[in-house]
């Protein structure tokens, strides 16, 4: 093969014992483009860094782009790298041909010669630049406005591979795979309680990404303590989550059946709709705590501790609450304000939600997302949400078993 094109590519960081460099040898093979290795020095102890800088050789300008394309994502970036590119958007509400497509690694520019970090980290996303701030973010498409410099190619940009970024967290590293129904459901609550107790002692916030089967399998009261404790500072959730937890409070029963007899009650299939239409007449679900209307539960222990959440509407939505935002984008919005300090995300029982919420967070918050289908963790991380470990369990067991748990390391 001719090697009329050529480029070398540097790597930093725990390149050999997170298998990155193998991963990016073979992506050069597997491209059909060859290499060589003209420095490469290891760290002698565990936490010291390797380096490695690679002569990339291709027989096209199209392969070669092609394999460095490829590389890139496992933080092989050019040796001499120059600033970014960043051009005018043209059009309101959409990025310049050629744009930056944003991960949720950790991502750095060069701007001005120096290397600096590209803040709200998310995917799916471009990059705009303030060249006289010295700084950059991630937007998404529809934030675009004529005259942003948005960030076009990859010249000037790397990421921070997955595998360096899991390597400064503790957390979860006693799961060996992403989700499994056999672990041993007592270590994982145990890892879980004590990732929520560090990320609080951190100064840092925990997430909450709730589905109605909490309430519907009875765990509304435990949800509503771990509120109250302050062990959930932020809560996602839908109408449903918020219909059905109020409709327990006003009625004791979630879409009419009975959470103490586990019965359907006279008339309960109603219960769901005069609890909407009785928020509804009130004003919302702060009026109705402000007014002594509604007093239990998880909207009520978050209202009256000022826990933030966004309800985020779906097509099939009943009323539905006033506080629900039946406008997606806008919910992206108001849940992308309420993400920077968010250092852990539980999710339980939502799907949907789960997914949507994985998509705004930098893979640096570590995620539990525990649910009854395993398919849901699957779909997570198939979706690039890679930071996320499974636990196959109904809700109300999992919620009762990590509320005892934390109860039992309170003040260790």
């Amino acid at each position: 093969m001719s090697a009329s094109f050529v480029e070398h590519v540097e790597m930093t960081g725990h390149i050999v014992d997170s298998l990155l460099l193998p991963k990016v040898l073979d992506a050069i093979l597997s491209r059909g483009g060859q290499y060589h290795i003209e420095t490469l020095r290891l760290g002698e102890k565990q936490d010291d860094p390797s380096f490695v800088r690679i002569e990339v050789r291709a027989a096209s300008p199209q392969q070669l782009e092609a394999i460095l394309a490829e590389v890139h994502p496992h933080g092989a970036v050019p040796s001499q790298a120059a600033d970014c590119v960043a051009v005018a958007a043209d059009v309101g509400g959409a990025f310049p041909d050629g744009f930056y497509c944003s991960t949720n690694f950790r991502t750095q520019l060069k701007l001005g010669g120096e290397w600096i970090d590209v803040e709200d980290q998310e995917m799916d996303c471009g990059i705009l630049v303030d060249p006289e701030g010295g700084a950059a973010r991630c937007v998404p498409m529809t934030s675009v406005r004529v005259g942003d410099r948005i960030v076009v190619g990859r010249t000037g940009t790397r990421v921070l591979p997955p595998e360096s970024e899991m390597r400064k967290h503790e957390l979860f590293e006693f799961m060996a795979s992403p989700v499994s129904s056999e672990r041993p459901k007592a270590v994982s609550v145990r890892e879980i309680a004590h990732a929520m107790r560090k990320t609080r002692a951190a100064g840092e916030k925990v997430l909450a990404v709730l589905g109605p089967a909490v309430v519907h399998t009875g765990g509304s009261e435990l949800v509503a303590r771990l509120v109250r404790d302050g062990l959930i500072n932020v809560l996602f959730a839908g109408n449903a989550l918020a219909t059905h937890d109020m409709e327990q409070a006003f009625y004791g029963t979630s879409l009419g059946v009975s959470l103490d007899q586990g019965i359907p009650t006279h008339e309960g299939h109603e219960h769901h709709l005069r609890t909407i239409n009785t928020i509804r007449r009130i004003g919302g679900i702060r009026a109705a705590v402000e007014q002594g209307k509604l007093s239990s539960g998880i909207m009520y222990e978050c209202v009256k501790s000022s826990t933030p959440f966004v309800l985020a509407g779906s097509i099939r939505d009943d009323g539905p609450l006033p506080e629900v935002v039946t406008d997606s984008l806008v919910a992206q919005d108001a849940m992308r304000r309420l993400l920077p300090g968010v250092g852990f995300c539980l999710m339980v029982a939502t799907t949907l939600h789960s997914i949507a919420v994985g998509n705004l967070l930098p893979a640096a918050v570590k995620v539990a997302c525990v649910d009854i289908n395993p398919a849901t963790v699957t779909k997570l991380m198939d979706r690039g949400s890679t930071q996320t470990v499974g636990i196959v369990s109904d809700a109300e067991p999992f919620i009762r078993a990590l509320v005892a748990e934390l109860d039992r390391t309170r003040g260790a």
